[in-house]
Formats: structure tokens, sequence, C-alpha cells
């Protein structure tokens, strides 16, 4: 095993010794929260602090007794995929009054607890930093009324806060995803996916209303996700006269042969005049003016249901883990904070300023400000709203620009869910731009073999929800055929290039830019989008197709585990994809609650395996009757998933018995996720727009000439950023035997799971969360920083 970097800081030296953290959740409830109470008990408990649940939020630290109870290792066992939040949650009205303030007080110091984690929305962070303020004079009143000693004020002086913004809304500034808005966008997605099937049949419009309150976050992203004809949303009221022109674009549709139309509406929309638009006035609308067979869909509280989604349980069990390093490190004059996500990293910011961002957005809107409102909401909203209006809704072929450019887009090597989602966007904006687009069947095997045709704006239509690659896609590399492929660009004229696919694309790239030199058609701007479930391509954190996989894993890895409940105790041996990529079990493993996960990248030998197999037996002999183990496919040729199925079964024998389960193809498969479907929307439509800028450029003399470095690139997601990176930068960091980057950000994420299944481990927290201040508009490639 590697040892550990004597330069990073390690969280040995943050002890938890003599602490007390209590976690709440409290208002509305949210996929992901019971994964963000498992991860704040097991990383208290790990750093030595005792930790307690309040159970019913607010109420239960008012009314105390039972409510606030001690937690072990064992009682958030098998919460991790459960909805809701099993410790409730409770609106509490008597918290609000200085005497219930006043009761919680004393609660919390008769148990000596003071550092408090608080997931909720923007309202119960508001109260819990009031408690913060009003603590040290709480504590004097207690000391007067003689219900604590005196000594207990100078003991208890300080009471620390940390939140985590728990809320499907995502309508909390700051923060690029609130635990739980993953999944409901999942539960969204499926009922449209299931709702466009009947519409098809009976060639109906569909009325779909979605929560949010007066956020239209959810309303804009899953009409971006499932191209929805149009949506509503609070922040941004449609121009007096919307309604002829929804019907003109419904009819429009219809009239170049669509069966269907979906419309979604947020459920604070409202018009320039402050009045409510309602779905069932929408659906009178369409049936007065059209005449078309209309039905409504409230989904209500289906929304807040169900698992959590893959993502939810990540974000949740990071944000858990960084809430509890937030809380060592406090001090008295320390402000408390949120703990979010911006990109993929985990920040800090002062709760009060997102609290202050957030009632700004209201003000605005209220003061009908809304340009401003859309960008109070952030990049991420404000990218969003862009990029629907820019596939949404075509302009008039006398509107748009003529650049006489011909772009040609491909997928190249396995298919990955979200790539059709990513050809639609490149589709739709190239013809907004004004070129004319090509699309190339099966690669570059097509490609040469001349399979290339044009492809219009409705040929697309329909295509987000679509798994797989419509164009088809093969692992073909243009080398060998570089020739005639220099030839079908000359016939065709092709003057750039956007390939979507995995290494393949990336190795495919490299051989374009050598053979510029010998073949002029080739000196063209060429640009890579990332696809792949197994997300090895260097320069990017994150592809299309990944979290689809990731889910796929997790769901799957519920089941197989509650194959078992009620059963003899028992360990699943799991093999995933990746090639000789970790990302899918590892990560997969964080969000599946596995207790170890095996990977090429991080070497082991049969004393690890043994190790992890004792481990395993002490964990059996208590309580919990269950465990999970990953295994990616290439991580050692001879510790295979059957020779680990074996030893497992010969050294729990009389402990545990064993099963194993190899994935496979069901990895690639399915209706891509609504974060698949959204990444591969915007990182295509910028990709895109590089290629309209690039194309204006390197226009001379009548002709399209690109030979530099510059005009060959790849755009990946990096930290914070969408970034273009020239594909020969990108050779150093590339492990080209194994076909992974040289350094993967994920890893950091492997103690985490370590930590939370009991294992004894170091964990680097030189790159956890610093506290920041908010910012309105963050540096502008960060305007896609998370894809959602």
């Amino acid at each position: 095993m590697a040892q550990p970097d004597s330069k990073k800081i390690f969280f040995e030296n943050l002890s938890g010794a003599g602490k007390a953290i209590a976690v709440l959740t409290s208002g509305g409830d949210a996929q992901g929260m019971n994964a963000a109470v498992r991860a704040v008990v097991r990383m208290g408990l790990y750093v030595g602090a005792k930790v307690y649940f309040i159970h019913e939020g607010y109420q239960g630290m008012v009314d105390g007794g039972e409510n606030i109870r001690e937690a072990t290792w064992e009682s958030v066992s098998s919460m991790l995929q459960v909805g809701g939040t099993v410790i409730g949650s409770a609106r509490c009205k008597e918290f609000r009054s200085h005497e219930g303030r006043l009761k919680a007080a004393h609660n919390l110091v008769q148990r000596g607890i003071t550092n408090l984690c608080v997931i909720g929305g923007d309202g119960s962070l508001t109260g819990a930093n009031l408690f913060r303020e009003e603590w040290s004079g709480l504590l004097a009143e207690l000391v007067e009324q003689g219900l604590i000693e005196a000594d207990a004020v100078q003991k208890y002086s300080a009471l620390h806060i940390v939140g985590m913004v728990g809320s499907i809304d995502n309508d909390f500034c700051g923060t690029d995803m609130t635990i739980g808005t993953d999944s409901a966008l999942h539960r969204i997605i499926e009922v449209v996916d299931a709702i466009m099937t009947t519409a098809q049949s009976h060639q109906r419009t569909f009325v779909l209303e979605v929560m949010g309150r007066h956020c239209g976050y959810l309303a804009l992203v899953s009409a971006l996700a499932c191209g929805a004809d149009w949506v509503l949303i609070p922040e941004m009221p449609p121009e007096d006269g919307w309604e002829d022109k929804m019907c003109q674009k419904l009819s429009a549709t219809r009239s170049r042969g669509t069966r269907l139309n979906i419309i979604i509406v947020a459920e604070g929309a409202l018009d320039r005049h402050g009045k409510p638009i309602t779905s069932s006035f929408v659906k009178d609308l369409v049936v007065k003016c059209l005449g078309f067979d209309t039905r409504v869909t409230i989904l209500g509280h289906v929304q807040r249901g169900g698992t959590p989604s893959a993502f939810d349980r990540i974000l949740a069990s990071r944000m858990g883990v960084e809430a509890v390093l937030a809380l060592l490190e406090t001090t008295a004059n320390t402000p408390a904070c949120v703990v979010s996500l911006c990109g993929n990293q985990s920040v800090r910011l002062p709760l009060m300023e997102c609290v202050q961002m957030t009632q700004e957005v209201q003000k605005a809107m209220d003061e009908k400000r809304f340009e401003e409102a859309v960008k109070l909401r952030g990049r991420s909203f404000e990218n969003n709203l862009k990029t629907y209006k820019l596939l949404a809704h075509r302009k008039p072929e006398s509107e748009l620009p003529t650049s006489n450019f011909n772009v040609a887009v491909l997928n190249v090597g396995a298919p990955a869910a979200g790539m059709n989602a990513a050809v639609r966007s490149a589709v739709r904006v190239g013809i907004s731009e004004g070129h004319k687009m090509f699309a190339v069947s099966d690669g570059f095997e097509g490609f040469y073999k001349g399979q290339i045709k044009e492809i219009k704006w409705a040929d697309v239509g329909g295509w987000t929800g679509q798994g797989g690659s419509l164009l088809g896609t093969k692992r073909t590399l243009p080398a060998k055929h570089v020739e005639k492929i220099a030839e079908q660009m000359r016939k065709h004229n092709i003057n750039a290039l956007l390939i979507i696919g995995g290494f393949e694309a990336f190795l495919s790239l490299l051989e374009l830019l050598t053979a510029r030199g010998k073949y002029d058609e080739l000196c063209v701007p060429m640009v890579m989008v990332p696809a792949t479930v197994s997300n090895n391509v260097p320069g990017s954190d994150l592809s299309i197709g990944a979290d689809t996989a990731l889910n796929a894993i997790t769901t799957t890895c519920d089941r197989i585990k509650q194959s078992a409940s009620g059963t003899k105790r028992r360990v699943f041996i799991i093999e995933t994809m990746g090639g000789y990529c970790g990302y899918l079990a590892s990560v997969g493993g964080l969000a599946a609650g596995a207790d170890a996960a095996y990977i090429y990248e991080e070497p082991f030998d049969i004393r690890d395996l043994q190790a992890n197999v004792e481990h395993l037996t002490e964990k059996m002999k208590t309580s919990i009757q269950r465990g999970l183990v990953l295994r990616n496919e290439n991580c050692n040729e001879n510790y295979t998933t059957d020779f680990i199925y074996q030893l497992y079964s010969e050294e729990g024998r009389g402990v545990f018995d064993s099963r194993k389960n190899v994935l496979g193809h069901m990895q690639q498969g399915g209706a891509p996720s609504p974060f698949d479907r959204n990444f591969g929307t915007k990182i295509s439509a910028k990709a895109m727009q590089w290629i309209s800028k690039k194309l204006v450029e390197t226009f001379r003399q009548g002709r399209v000439f690109a030979n530099t470095e510059d005009s060959c690139c790849l755009l990946g997601m990096r930290r914070r950023a969408l970034v273009f990176q020239p594909v020969v930068q990108l050779k150093e960091e590339t492990d080209f035997v194994h076909r992974i980057p040289k350094e993967q950000w994920w890893l950091k994420l492997r103690p985490l799971m370590k930590i939370l299944a009991k294992y004894k481990t170091s964990y680097d927290v030189s790159d956890s969360g610093q506290l920041e201040h908010v910012v309105r508009n963050r540096p502008k490639e960060s305007d896609a920083s998370v894809a959602m």
C-alpha cells in the first residue's frame, strides 16, 4: 500500500476526544439526508467524539428526553439507501420563541453538546445561527434560574454550528447542488420518460407541474434533460403575449411530425404581473387555442421520495465528513458555516452570507428585477437557462447567421449514456450558429467508408432520453485509414470535427494531429468531449456516462444486499467495469456503502485481502449482517473475482458465507441519468461555441486552415471549471499502457470509504474546504463547473 506523503496534513492532528457533536435534520426532508447523518456519526466516532442524534429536528431539541440519544456505529447501518430522514424532521414553532431556545440550550448543556451539525434549508440554518448568537445569554439565564452550575458557562462557552443544505429545491445560494436535488430530478425524469411513451401513442400534450417553491431549478433542469417544448419558472416570467408564442411553438412542432408535446411548469411560476401560472391554466389554454388532447400531471411529493441517487449519496457522505472536520477546526471566533460543493470540490462558506444572498434572489423577484434574480441564482442556473433557450427555440431560417461552414460530429469508442444528448446539443447549437451539421455513423470506420450525411434540427428531437449511441460508435482508430478520411473531409468540405467518446477518441485526436503534416484537410479545428462509463480520459475529472453507470452499480448493490436480509450473514463480491480505471469501483463503493474496493491504482497483496476478511469477520460478530466488496475488472491479474470469492468463502467459514456477481454491460446500458443528460448537453454546447470561434479565427483566403496545437483540444471538467486543453499537452499526464490519467482526483475519496467502513486509515485534509466568501459571479469558465 502507498505510504502517506509526510508533507500532507492528515487529520490525526484533529482529535475529537472530549467533544460532543449532535446531528439533526430540520424542515422538509430530502433524499440523501440519511447518508449525511451516517457520515457525521461515523466520522465523529472515528475521531473520538461522542455523537448524538436529535430526533424530530428542533422540536426534539426543545423537548429533550428520549429525543436526544447517543449514536453508535451500528445505529447508522443500512440507512445509506433509505430515502427521507430516519431521525425525523419537524417544523417547530416553539424554537422560534426565546423560551423554546432556552429549553433547547438546557437540553444540550445537560449532555455537554456544544457542536451542532444541522441538515436543512435556509430557514433551519438561519434558526441555528440565531441560536448560536444567543448562546452565552441563554446560558447566563439558565444559571440565574438555577438550572445549571455557574462553571458550565465557562465550560460550554461557545456553540459551534456547521450546516449542510438538504433541500430538493436547490434554492440555496453558494452551493452548486443541495442534498436531494439530483434524486428529485431522477424522480421527475423517470415520470417524464414514462409519460412520453403514452403521449406518443395518443398524440397528446402533457403539462407537468414540479416542485421547487420559489425556485425554478427543478423545472428548468428537467426541461433541459427531457427536451421539453416549453418551461415556466418564477425567476424568468414569460413576456406578455407568451400564450400565443407557446401555442405557435407547439403547433410548429406538431407540423414537423412530432406526436407529443411536453410543457413543464414550476409550482411557483408567475407572469410578469405577479399572477400565478398554474398547470390547469396552461392545459385550458392549449385546449382552447389548439384543440390538442391535453393532460395535467402534478408530481407532488413523489419528488421527495424514493432512494437517493448515487450523486446524492456521495455528495452527502463527503459533506458529512467535511462538516465534522469543520467542527473540529472551529474556534469561538469562527462564523457559522455551511459545507457545500463547487465543481467537484468541497468548500466552506459563511452561513449568513449564503442566507442573505438567497434572500436577495427573492427580493429581486418581488421587485421584478428578473435578470438580476437569474444572475443571483448562480452561474450554473444562468447557464442552464441560456442553454435551454438555445436548444428549445428554433430561430426562423431568415434570422440564422450564414457561416458556410460544415461541421461533422461523431461518436468514438464504447457507447455511454448521454452521448445522444451531446449530439443533439451539438447539432442544434451548430445550426443556431449558422453551420451545416453532418453526422458520421459508426465512428472513424463509418468516416472512411463515407457514411456521412447532413443532420437537421428535427432529426435529433427526442434524443436526450435515449441510451447508447444512435449515431453508432466503433473503437476503430483513424491512423490506418487517414488517407480515406482526408478524402472524405475534402469530398464533404468538412471544416471542423467534434468527437464525442472515451479513451479511443483521445487517441484518435492525437493520430489526426500527427497526420496534419501530410494532409491539409486535417488542418481544421477539432475538439473532443469525454464520454465513457470508465471515466478514464485524461484532462477531465468527469465523463458523460459515468454517472449513469454509478447509478446502475448502486441500484444493483442495493438489491443484492437486500437479498440477504433475514438470512444468515453474507458477503457479496461484485465485479465492476472500468478497464484499469478504478473510478466505478471506488466511487460506486462509497455510494453503496462497500467495505472494500480493489483497484489497479492502489496495489494490494494477500496480506491486505486477509486483513479485509478479518475486518469483516469482526464486523459480522456484531449486529451487521451484510458485507459488500467491489473489485475493478482489471485490478490484478492473479487476484481474480473467483479467487477473492473463494478466499472469502474459506476464511469466513462459520461466520459468513459469500456470493459473487459480475455486473457486466448493464453498467453501459439504460436511459441516461439527469446528470449525464445535462452534462452532455452543456459541455457539447460549449464545444460547439468554441468551434464557431476557432472557425472565424482560422478562416483565411477563402479556406479554414488550423494547424496550431490549440486548435486540437479536449474539453474537460477540471475542479471548478470547464477548460479546453490541447491534446498534445495531455500526453505527459497519460499512462497509455493502462489507458488512465497518471493523477486522478477521486483517489482522495478512497480513505473516506474506508473510514465509513470502520477501517483505521489516514485522511488527507490538505484539500478539504477552506472558509471562502460567497462570490456573486465566479470566473467565466466555471459557468458549467458542475454539469447540473
